[in-house]
């Protein structure tokens, strides 16, 4: 009888996957012109080094610092929730969880946290507050 129940439980939470899976899908289809693979692949390295930074500054609250820190420890990890080689959704829940952290980090720390850690091109930046439409920045 155990048994039942937790087969039941693990169908329901496999019905849950797949039905985020094809919003996540959806979405990516939908919203191509967000930011493409080819801009994705160009920012990457001065994401990953803004999140270093972001995560290296005393300034910035220890709770957005956390949050960082996990997101790196989840873009390092070789699993993901939604494998890479899966077309169009496979590499749109990372760039869509980046988006939602640091959104959240915008939040809490301030855009100005984001223009002042930032490596890259002033159009860099446009792409990535773009992304988390924050504000665009200061000329």
């Amino acid at each position: 009888m155990w048994w039942q129940t937790l087969l039941s439980l693990m169908a329901g939470l496999v019905l849950v996957y797949l039905a985020l899976l094809g919003l996540l899908w959806r979405y990516a289809r939908r919203h191509p012109d967000t930011v493409s693979m080819r801009d994705a692949l160009r920012l990457l390295p001065n994401v990953a080094r803004l999140i270093r930074r972001l995560t290296a500054d005393k300034a910035v609250p220890l709770g957005v610092r956390v949050r960082l820190v996990l997101l790196l420890v989840y873009l390092a990890s070789p699993i993901d929730l939604v494998p890479d080689f899966i077309p169009v959704v496979g590499y749109a829940d990372d760039a869509l969880l980046v988006a939602v952290v640091l959104r959240s980090v915008i939040r809490r720390a301030g855009p100005d946290a984001i223009e002042r850690h930032w490596p890259g091109t002033p159009e860099g930046l446009q792409i990535i507050q773009r992304l988390v439409r924050g504000r665009p920045p200061a000329d």
